[in-house]
This record gives structure tokens, C-alpha cells and sequence, in this order.
């Protein structure tokens, strides 16, 4: 290629990494705010988007995780646009770097979510299970998001019924919450064992497994863009010399 061709090519990528990385660190801002909104409000969130979104917040505590996916993504946005526009190798190699981190750290949980699923569940029953006995009941918020997602899902805590005994809820009515016999009253230990209703864990794991050419799909489209993204820096960082 002449020179003038060379200086088109790495001017057209160059305004293609400032314009992709923008797109992330607007997206990073927007699920900032979001997130905050949910941590702070998590009660309208699931009255705007429904039973699935009661879930995600209860189970993930989807406010938190946006906070950090969104701060993450402001700083790679941020060091892929600025590091392009000011033609600093420093920034383009911390982009690089930063995103690679990520994409191992990526792969990693993905092995470790399809080894060890029941790992997995025993971390979430270890951090849940106690606040369902603490909070559902007394804090109306909590109960009425746990409440829509066992409607909308037919489950029952994160594990079964168990996970209301000796709770404050069972304390304070001495039944389990309807969810837990099919919505059959009153709900005592003899029926909610009867009933066998699964936890919401199980449902969620088969929601995913059930939708598993989606989400395959879509982690390997993150997957793309991401090696995409760190062979454009490295591209810009070894060619800015020539420049």
C-alpha cells in the first residue's frame, strides 16, 4: 500500500475505535445510572419491567451489578476514546490490557458456571437464604419482589419451602408464603412438602438452559467484539510510530 493508503486505513480505524468506545462509555453511563436507580428503588423497577426483572434484582441483585458493569465499561470507553483521539500508546495499551483482563476473567466464569453449577448454588443459598428468613415479611419491598417472581415463575424461595423455616414470615403467620403449595391456603409444612413446588434457583437454571442458544450466541458476540477491540488498539499502538 502507497503511504497516503497506509494513512487512510489507520485514520478510518482510528475514528472507528473513538466512535465504537464512545458507544461504550455512553452505554457504561446509562447502565451506571440504571443500576443506581435499581439499588436505590428496586420496587418501580420491577413495577416498569415485570416478573423476570423481580428475579434478576432479587436472585443477582442486578443494582450492584450494573454499578460495576457500568463503571467498568465508562473506563474502558474512556481509555479506548481518549487513548485513539490523543494517539497515546500509554492509554491504548492500559485499553488493551483492561480488556483483555476482562475476556480471561470472562472464559474463567464461564468454566467455572458449567463445572460447577452446584458451587454456584450453594454460594447464592449462603448469601439468600438468610434474608429470606430476615427481610421477606418485614420489608415490604424485599417480599413484594420475591413475591412476583414466585407468581411468575411457579417456584418457591431459592431452594424449596425450607427456606422460610424459622424465618420471620413463618414466625409471625405459622404458614409459608402461597407460592409454596400452589398458591393453595392455608399453607402449612404438611402442603408445602405435598405440593413440591422448586426453587426459584432451579427455574432460573432452567430458564437459561431452556434459552441456551441465545445466551451461547450472545456471549460469543461480547466474545468477538472484544478480541476485535484488542486487535484494533494493538493495531493503533504498533502503527502510531508511522504515523
Amino acid at each position: 500500500l502507497s503511504p497516503g493508503a497506509k494513512m487512510g486505513c489507520f485514520t478510518f480505524i482510528k475514528v472507528m475505535m473513538i466512535l465504537f468506545n464512545l458507544a461504550i462509555f455512553l452505554s457504561g453511563g446509562t447502565l451506571l445510572g440504571v443500576g443506581i436507580w435499581v439499588a436505590v428503588d428496586d420496587q418501580s423497577f420491577v413495577d416498569i419491567f415485570g416478573g423476570l426483572s423481580a428475579t434478576v434484582v432479587q436472585v443477582v441483585y442486578v443494582g450492584y451489578f450494573l454499578i460495576v458493569i457500568g463503571s467498568i465499561l465508562l473506563v474502558i470507553g474512556f481509555l479506548g476514546c481518549y487513548g485513539a483521539q490523543k494517539d497515546s500508546k500509554c492509554l491504548l495499551m492500559m485499553f488493551f490490557s483492561v480488556v483483555l483482563i476482562i475476556f480471561i476473567a470472562e472464559i474463567a466464569a464461564a468454566v467455572v458456571a458449567l463445572v460447577y453449577t452446584g458451587l454456584a448454588e450453594t454460594l447464592l443459598s449462603a448469601v439468600v437464604t438468610p434474608l429470606l428468613k430476615e427481610k421477606y415479611g418485614p420489608d415490604d419491598s424485599f417480599t413484594h419482589v420475591w413475591n412476583v417472581t414466585m407468581k411468575e415463575f411457579k417456584c418457591c424461595g431459592l431452594n424449596n419451602y425450607t427456606d422460610f423455616t424459622n424465618s420471620t414470615w413463618y414466625e409471625t403467620n405459622e404458614v409459608y408464603p402461597d407460592a409454596c403449595c400452589n398458591f393453595k391456603q392455608p399453607c402449612n409444612a404438611t402442603l408445602a412438602a405435598k405440593s413440591n413446588v422448586t426453587g426459584c434457583f432451579d427455574q432460573i437454571l432452567e430458564e437459561v438452559k431452556t434459552n441456551a442458544g441465545v445466551v451461547g450466541g450472545v456471549a460469543a458476540g461480547i466474545a468477538a467484539l472484544e478480541i476485535a477491540a484488542m486487535v484494533v488498539s494493538m493495531y493503533l499502538y504498533c502503527h502510531l510510530d508511522q504515523k
